[in-house]
């Protein structure tokens, strides 16, 4: 109905006015909206002229190199050390009580909760029979 209402007086919608051409639009002012400001050379070049890919580090002289050497191996060490050393608690055992089993120690436990389990099955079948 909208059109059929309306008087003259009204405006008309935009959607009922006649497209424009592409890049008919008029200019947008010069300085719409502000810019920031470009960032500021920095004052301090770098001293080296950096590394190219695959350049390899500056030499070091190999008793420096074989006392960080030693140094990792002994800080590698006294790690060890504390781990091997340290407090497990409950679960820790359990762990290490794993760890020390034999295979076939380990196949009979297995066996031995299997049969509980199959045991208790029938235990419980056999009460629940009318």
């Amino acid at each position: 109905m909208g059109n059929l209402c309306s008087t003259s007086k009204n405006e008309a919608e935009p959607s009922s006015r006649p497209g424009r051409v592409l890049g008919s639009a008029a200019n947008p002012p010069p300085n719409a909206a502000p810019r920031a400001p470009l960032p500021a050379k920095s004052k301090a070049p770098f001293k080296s002229p950096g590394r190219t890919l695959g350049e390899t580090a500056p030499e070091v002289p190999d008793a420096e190199r074989a006392d960080a050497r030693t140094n990792a191996a002994i800080a590698a060490q006294k790690r060890a050390e504390s781990a091997a050393s340290a407090q497990k608690g409950k679960l820790g055992s359990k762990l290490a009580a794993q760890k020390a089993q034999t295979q076939a120690q380990t196949l009979t436990e297995v066996s031995r909760e299997q049969t509980a389990a199959r045991h208790m099955d029938e235990s419980s079948k056999a009460r629940n029979w009318n």
